[in-house]
């Protein structure tokens, strides 16, 4: 029996031992087998940063203006008559003065010379009755006429003395029709495409007229901008201030011309909720035509010490407008901030930032909260501008003003 016992005995240990073997077997076979370790830490994703920078910050104002000349005349006829000759070339640029057309003069110096005739002859008639005049008042002192027969007398002067002055301004129309046969620049600019050739009979009713004269220089542009906008443009135009203006191409990246704001108007379009401005050109080089529409960028006022980044560091999303703060670590933190304005490349933060601080501003699409980043430098070619040197991109097609995000 006690044997029986001990080999029972031998046999669960044997069993045992077995399955310790087994189960150390089946351990070593899984801890060595492919994708049985532990999985390492994701390597540092690689980012371009940018620090915050104290600097000035231009508020800016955008809008869609079109270049409106100062002066422009349609010249029309006053008279009527046949044109017979033109002065100017097609595109001219003219003085004030200048010679434009002629109209036939025949006819009106012919009732000129009628006007001065007719005025020569009431003249005479009413020089010969002042001095029957004076000789009837000698007479009817002495007595020696009836002094109906002098008041007659004086009335015939008086009424000569009327009929004269007609003659006079007969005279004086008749010359200032002459005067419009012969017709001037009556301002200094840009003559246009002639609307009648010589030879074709002219009046006052016509509708296009003679020919359109537009003022080059200097040149305005009339743009409007919302009504919220009016305090700020009211506050930077104080005190007889002139707000730089600047005008762009359609694209908003070749800059035309330079100029200042002139007027605003007194009014707010109750229909669209703008109201208009004005700002004049020298265009010495006449880059602004008539009609052209521009682009128009108005600074009101110009923000100083004021943290700038790098537009590309901007980030939206679920936190709201934010941006990767890198740390000392070497990891991100995600930092929500309030924009200001933005000029090319740059905005200013403000609020959220610290100068000094360094965001990402190029490898930000697979960042989040905490991860690890590697900096590298950034490329020759494409990279963020610096805000202390902002490069020109096309305008945004709305203003750009201080904004809380």
């Amino acid at each position: 029996m006690l044997k029986l016992e001990q080999r029972l005995g031998g046999r669960r240990r044997l069993f045992w031992v077995g399955i310790g073997l087994a189960t150390l077997v089946v351990g070593l076979w899984v801890a060595l087998r492919p994708g049985s370790r532990a999985p390492s830490a994701p390597p540092p994703l690689p980012v371009v940063a940018a620090p915050a920078v104290t600097s000035t910050m231009p508020v800016i104002y955008t809008a869609l203006g079109t270049v409106t000349p100062l002066a422009s005349v349609t010249v029309r006829t006053q008279i009527s008559g046949q044109l017979v000759a033109a002065g100017f070339t097609e595109g001219q640029e003219v003085k004030a003065g200048d010679f434009l057309v002629q109209i036939d003069p025949r006819p009106y110096q012919a009732a000129l010379d009628q006007a001065e005739g007719q005025l020569a002859r009431d003249q005479a008639q009413l020089a010969g009755a002042r001095v029957d005049l004076a000789r009837y008042a000698i007479l009817i002192k002495q007595d020696s006429i009836a002094k109906q027969t002098y008041d007659d007398q004086a009335a015939t002067v008086r009424q000569l003395e009327g009929t004269v002055k007609l003659d006079q301004a007969a005279v004086e129309t008749a010359r200032v029709n002459l005067s419009y046969c012969h017709i001037v620049a009556p301002i200094a600019g840009r003559v246009g495409l002639r609307q009648v050739d010589p030879g074709n009979y002219v009046t006052p009713s016509d509708t296009n007229g003679l020919v359109v004269l537009n003022q080059m220089r200097p040149i305005s542009v009339l743009f409007a901008l919302p009504e919220d906008d009016l305090e700020a443009v009211l506050k930077g135009s104080r005190g007889g201030a002139k707000l730089p203006v600047s005008a762009y191409d359609r694209t908003g990246v070749a800059k035309l011309a330079d100029g200042t704001l002139e007027s605003i108007d007194n009014t707010i379009n109750t229909s669209t909720g703008t109201f208009q401005l004005r700002a004049v050109f020298a265009n010495a080089n006449e880059s602004l035509f008539p009609n052209q529409f521009v682009n128009v960028q108005i600074t009101v006022d110009v923000l100083k010490n004021i943290i700038v980044i790098p537009s590309a560091a901007i980030q939206r999303g679920a936190p709201g407008t934010f941006v990767y703060v890198v740390n000392k670590d070497d990891t991100v933190t995600a930092r929500p901030v309030t924009l200001g304005p933005s000029a090319a490349e740059s905005v200013a933060v403000i609020k959220g930032l610290q100068a000094g601080e360094s965001v990402v501003v190029d490898g930000a699409d697979k960042l989040k909260e905490g991860a690890k980043v590697a900096l590298r430098p950034a490329p020759a070619v494409g990279a963020a501008a610096s805000p202390s040197a902002p490069g020109r991109t096309p305008m945004p097609p709305a203003k750009t003003a201080p904004a809380h995000q």
